[in-house]
């Protein structure tokens, strides 16, 4: 299985989900491969935000290789999955997805236990990189118990 995991620039939210899958699948809890991407192209080569390395590093988790770039039309047929952090993601995926795409596009919080967490919220603009991690971690690990 392929996951790419996409938000707006792939320096926050992306990049901290990649690296929990990266660990689940270093792990042995799943066999896969992910990737991260961006719908956004203001960010492509930059590492992660620092704010988003130092959360992942706390618990764990180095995303300090990993580098931005933009979601491409191609991605849909490479991947499997393609798990965005906020309807404007999904939107904007949805839009470059060829008809016929054999990915599924899905919002992460679809996995959120808690119906009222329906986003990942953006850290780069909101703050709250602890918070933001946590729930990407818990959705991840809904969506390994469905996928």
């Amino acid at each position: 299985m392929k996951v790419l995991m996409v938000c707006l620039g792939n320096i926050c939210r992306s990049p901290m989900a990649h690296g929990i899958l990266r660990e689940r699948i270093n792990n042995g809890e799943i066999e896969a491969a992910v990737d991260s991407a961006g719908t956004g192209d203001w960010h492509i080569g930059e590492s992660p935000d620092s704010r988003a390395a130092a959360v992942a590093s706390d618990n764990g988790i180095d995303i300090s290789d990993l580098r931005a770039r933009q979601l491409q039309e191609d991605d849909f047929s490479e991947f499997d999955w393609i798990i965005v952090m906020d309807d404007k993601n999904y939107e904007d995926a949805r839009k470059l997805a060829p008809s016929g795409t054999r990915a599924q596009l899905v919002r992460l919080t679809d996995y959120h236990p808690d119906p009222a967490i329906n986003r990942v919220p953006d850290p780069y603009l909101e703050g709250g990189f602890d918070k933001v991690f946590d729930i990407i971690r818990t959705s991840i690990d809904r969506w390994l118990q469905k996928a």
